[in-house]
């Protein structure tokens, strides 16, 4: 193959390592030029195998175009995965939003390159890591305040309405542009950065080692290419199982977790010994109503059914000593069991999301917004009731 066929310009990067040579080809996630560089690419080189940065699920998914569907709100309340799930589902909204204005759905390029790969009897790799585990090692990795942080501009983003271009998303697929993007991002959460950007180019690098053949096409985002041509430069090996576990919450956040509550408990007992049983019981009370009347009032807010009013009202009180469980995650078991959604309600949830006015409207919304607030709730008044017990120690 001469030169010129080989001109894909500064969205290809070619390594050679060992013998092997490896196209990448960086790509923006909702771009027809994307797809169709990706074709051209993949038609032009036939490689010996095509990569895709693609998990089991996410190809599933972008395949039948059932993921919501298909999403069972109980078990994944139960598993305490709304949270991640939630983010999760802020950022698919906002880049399908993006997808309907340039008349392209988000992931075409991938799911070409699969078509194209089958078309030539290519085998295809996915060679991304499982999205689950991705969101959920993010999640852990942060604290309080920057989930809180991280939730918010996925909201922001999901509710923004602006108007973008082709020539932008070329703009944007710039190399320069991508890395002071990805700076600013490791500048401000350095932890989530390292999840969900060195960790990923990690793993598909070794992936892309492992597949067959001498001649590779990795089809993946832009802003993966850097870091995936230095591994592959520098023969970085890495250890896929390390990085595809869940690591436990840190041993300071449990002892966080149990000291508030062991605090506030030991607190009304201190207070009935010096103050007198009455005055640990109006202590005890006061904290009863601090953590219930707000989480009760955030279902409220929501339209949350009753017995989820009930669940939230009863609940927080207990769930706020305890790091085990939250007061949103009874809460929203309560309102997806009495209030589950209809089949249409998971088929348009990504569209709604980006509307404020249909979180109460669409039933599955409505169990985010039901666990959202009554969260805020209850960590409002475990900081109330806390302040109150500590303060009548003295």
């Amino acid at each position: 193959m001469n030169e010129t066929e080989r001109d894909y310009g500064s969205d290809v990067e070619i390594v050679n390592v060992d013998g092997r040579e490896y196209i990448i080809v960086g790509t923006a996630h909702i771009s027809q030029q994307s797809a169709d560089l990706v074709r051209k690419v993949i038609e032009n080189e036939k490689p010996d195998t095509v990569c895709v940065e693609l998990d089991q699920q996410r190809y599933k998914a972008l395949r039948e175009q059932k993921k919501w569907e298909n999403l069972d709100l109980k078990t994944v309340t139960r598993q305490k995965q709304l949270a991640t799930l939630l983010i999760n589902l802020l950022l698919s909204s906002y880049q399908k939003r993006l997808g309907k204005k340039l008349g392209v759905m988000p992931g075409v390029e991938l799911l070409e390159a699969t078509k194209v790969a089958d078309e030539h009897k290519i085998p295809v790799e996915l060679c991304d890591r499982d999205v689950r585990i991705t969101m959920r090692r993010a999640w852990n990795s942060l604290s309080f305040f920057k989930k809180m942080q991280l939730m918010t501009s996925g909201a922001a983003g999901a509710f923004t309405d602006q108007e973008i271009s082709e020539e932008q998303l070329a703009e944007i697929r710039k190399k320069d542009v991508l890395n002071e993007m990805m700076n600013e991002l490791g500048e401000a959460m350095p932890v989530l950065k390292t999840v969900l950007i060195d960790e990923r180019d990690s793993y598909i690098t070794q992936k892309m080692t492992e597949s067959k053949g001498d001649k590779i096409v990795s089809v993946v985002g832009a802003g993966h290419m850097g870091g995936i041509k230095e591994g592959l430069l520098n023969n970085k090996k890495t250890n896929l199982e390390e990085i595809e576990q869940i690591p436990p919450a840190s041993s300071v956040a449990k002892i966080i977790g149990w000291a508030i509550p062991i605090i506030i408990i030991a607190s009304i007992f201190y207070i009935g010994y010096d103050k007198g049983l009455a005055q640990a019981g109006d202590n005890a009370l006061f904290w009863f109503l601090a953590n219930g009347i707000p989480s009760a009032l955030g279902v409220l807010i929501a339209l949350g059914h009753p017995f989820a009013v009930l669940s939230a009202f009863v609940g927080a009180p207990f769930t706020s000593l305890t790091p085990l469980i939250g007061a949103g995650y009874v809460a929203a078991f309560v309102q997806a069991y009495f209030k589950p959604p209809l089949v249409h309600e998971f088929r348009s949830v990504m569209d709604d999301a980006g509307e404020v006015k249909k979180w109460w409207a669409n039933k599955v919304l409505r169990v985010f917004l039901v666990f959202i607030l009554s969260s805020l709730g209850s960590v409002l008044g475990t900081y109330v009731g806390a302040y109150e017990i500590i303060s009548n120690l003295f």
